[in-house]
Formats: structure tokens, C-alpha cells, sequence
């Protein structure tokens, strides 16, 4: 799977375990593609600042994921079911 697909999906689960300043450096890179330039700018930090917070993001989202595993509950649950329908009223619960 795509790194940024993946982050994006652990991001929908565990995002308000997130500080605001940790959901606004993800959005802006992962859902509206800044470039760390770019954050640098608008935040007024260096490059590499913008880098380490989204490495620690990251991180944060890995480690719920480990810990909770709601993503991949998700994905297991969705292999067994075949029929789409009843599939896609699974995916809008969880």
C-alpha cells in the first residue's frame, strides 16, 4: 500500500489523538501535498523542522496502530465479506 494512502487511513482513525499543531502539519502534507519548503514558509520554521514533526507524526500513528489496531481489524473484516453491498455498509460503520 502507498505510504501516503496508509497514513491517510491510520489519520482517519487516530487523528483526534493528535495535537493540533501535529493535524495541521499532516493535512498540509499528506492531504493538500505541501512540500516541506513550503510548510517551512508558512509556519516560519526551518525545513528540517517541519521534517522531524512529521517523522514524529508518523511515528504517533504507527505506534496507535500497533497498540489499537483498528485499521487492520478493518481490513480483515472486509476480506471475509463478498458480497459489495453489505461490504459497503461495513467500510461507512467502521
Amino acid at each position: 500500500m502507498d505510504k501516503k494512502i496508509y497514513y491517510n487511513n491510520l489519520y482517519d482513525y487516530y487523528q483526534d489523538l493528535l495535537t493540533e499543531k501535529q493535524r495541521q502539519y499532516f493535512v498540509d502534507y499528506y492531504e493538500y501535498d505541501l512540500s516541506l519548503s513550503e510548510m517551512a514558509e508558512n509556519y516560519d520554521v526551518s525545513r528540517n523542522a517541519v521534517f522531524k514533526q512529521l517523522k514524529q507524526v508518523e511515528k504517533k500513528l504507527d505506534l496507535y496502530e500497533e497498540t489499537l489496531q483498528c485499521f487492520h481489524k478493518k481490513q480483515e473484516v472486509l476480506a471475509f465479506v463478498q458480497d459489495e453491498h453489505l461490504r459497503k455498509r461495513i467500510e461507512e460503520i467502521l
